[in-house]
């Protein structure tokens, strides 16, 4: 588990910035990519419907800003395949080749525009969490929700599912805290060259993320 040895006693060592600007014209800008991306939707679509079949989405519950759950949609990449004993199988084993380069340039995110548009997500933010992951966090979770989820984070473009749980929350705390138009601008250049040449991790931001946690963190 990631969390405080004390939730309450150091809540004051992360504090988060005020959001920066109004949601109104992200929304609005999303509202405009989502009419623009409609014909990416149908072959994204298509391409669900042949490899894993119906439902073409994926729904679920997430904490979005103060910790409000709302509902994340993404295209559906996986099958349901299960082994003898009813267990899921591993992800590797239930994606297909298309599924997975959906996933790699992350088409399966394009529902989400939805989300920004009515104002629950921003287009950069640590990545919305289930409830019980937050929970987990204590305090550190409660920061973390003091800003939209995005899109795509400062975690995503630096190493995202090659880091641990305790990397990425480190980077999120330490996007929530030294947030600026600048920084949102860097996340969205670096989004789109992960897409094109993949995930790496950057060390050096790893390492600066995790020597500000707060004393008593577990970084696991």
């Amino acid at each position: 588990m990631i969390g405080l040895s004390n939730p309450m006693a150091r809540s004051s060592e992360l504090t988060a910035r005020v959001p920066i600007g109004r949601a109104m014209p992200s929304r609005i800008a999303a509202v405009v990519l989502l009419i623009l991306s409609l014909p990416l939707w149908m072959v994204a679509a298509a391409i669900v419907w042949a490899s894993v079949g119906r439902p073409l989405f994926f729904r679920q519950t997430r904490s979005g800003l103060a910790g409000r759950p709302f509902v994340i949609c993404k295209f559906r990449t996986m099958r349901e395949g299960r082994d003898a004993d009813g267990v899921l199988l591993p992800d590797a084993l239930r994606e297909t080749p298309a599924t997975r380069l959906m996933r790699a340039i992350r088409i399966d995110e394009l529902p989400q525009l939805i989300s920004i548009a009515r104002g629950d997500m921003a287009f950069i933010g640590p990545r919305p969490l289930l409830p019980a992951t937050i929970a987990e966090f204590g305090d550190l979770g409660r920061v973390r929700c003091t800003v939209r989820p995005g899109l795509s984070g400062w975690a995503q473009v630096n190493g995202n599912t090659r880091l641990t749980n305790g990397e990425k929350l480190a980077l999120d705390l330490w996007y929530v805290r030294n947030r600026n138009l600048w920084l949102d601008l860097q996340i969205l250049i670096l989004t789109v060259l992960v897409a094109l040449l993949g995930e790496r991790i950057d060390r050096r931001h790893v390492d600066h993320a995790l020597k500000a946690m707060p004393a008593g963190t577990v970084r696991s």
